[in-house]
C-alpha cells in the first residue's frame, strides 16, 4: 500500500493542502490518520476519487472566463479565481481553464469555438461561468440547450460583479453601428433605384 503525503495528493489533484484539508472536513475527500494523528493518504484513495468524479473517463470539468479587450486581463484572473474557490470547495478538480478575449457578440473566438467543437465531440461534462453573458452576450439558452444535447452542463456562478456595465454599452453601439450602417445602404439603395426608375420614365417620355 502505497502512502502519499497531504502535499503529494493536492499535486496530483492541481488544488492546495488547506483546499484538501477544507475537504478532509467537510467529507468531500477524506484522509487517513496515523497513528500520531496526522494526514495522510493511499492511491486507492485517489483512484477512487477520481472515479467517483468521473475525472478518469475522457469528459472535462473545464473553467471558461471572457473579456473584451487585452486590457482586462486582471479581471480575466479574477474570473477564474472565482471559479476556482467555487470548485475547490465543491470537491471539483478542474480539466481545463481557458481564458478567452473578445466581444461576447463574437462568435468567431476561437477559444470559443473550440471548446463548443469538444461539446459536440461529447468531450465537456461541465462548463463553469461566472456569469451567462461571459459565455455569450445573446443567445445564451439556445448554446445551453446545444450543450445539454451533448451531455454536457453549463454551470452559471451568477457572480455580477465579473459583468462589466462598459462591455454591455460597447456592445450595444456595435450593435447600433451595424444597424445604421444596414439603414443607410438601404436609404442608397432606394436613391438609386429612384433614379433608375425616374431616367426610364425620362427614356420614355422622349
Amino acid at each position: 500500500m502505497t502512502i502519499l503525503k497531504p502535499k503529494d495528493v493536492a499535486d496530483r489533484l492541481g488544488i492546495t493542502t488547506r483546499t484538501l484539508q477544507t475537504w478532509d472536513r467537510k467529507g468531500i475527500f477524506k484522509a487517513k490518520r496515523s497513528p500520531t494523528n496526522r494526514r495522510f493518504y493511499t492511491e486507492d484513495q485517489i483512484n477512487q476519487y477520481l472515479s467517483k468524479n468521473s475525472l478518469s473517463s475522457n469528459k472535462k470539468q473545464v473553467a471558461y472566463a471572457r473579456v473584451s479587450t487585452s486590457g482586462q486581463k486582471d479581471d480575466l484572473k479574477d474570473q477564474l479565481s472565482y471559479i476556482r474557490q467555487y470548485a475547490n470547495a465543491q470537491g471539483i478538480v478542474l480539466d481545463e481553464e481557458i481564458s478567452d478575449i473578445g466581444s461576447g457578440l463574437n462568435y468567431k473566438r476561437q477559444k470559443w469555438n473550440n471548446l463548443l467543437d469538444e461539446v459536440m465531440n461529447n468531450k465537456i461534462d461541465k462548463i463553469y461561468i461566472t456569469y451567462k453573458d461571459r459565455f455569450i452576450r445573446f443567445g445564451y439558452d439556445w448554446f445551453e440547450n446545444l450543450c445539454k444535447k451533448h451531455g454536457t452542463e453549463i454551470i452559471v456562478l451568477n457572480n455580477i460583479d465579473t459583468s462589466p456595465d462598459k462591455e454591455l454599452v460597447d456592445d450595444l453601439i456595435s450593435i447600433i453601428h451595424v444597424f445604421s450602417c444596414r439603414l443607410y445602404g438601404l436609404r442608397k439603395y432606394k436613391k438609386k433605384i429612384r433614379g433608375e426608375y425616374l431616367n426610364d420614365d425620362q427614356d420614355t417620355s422622349s
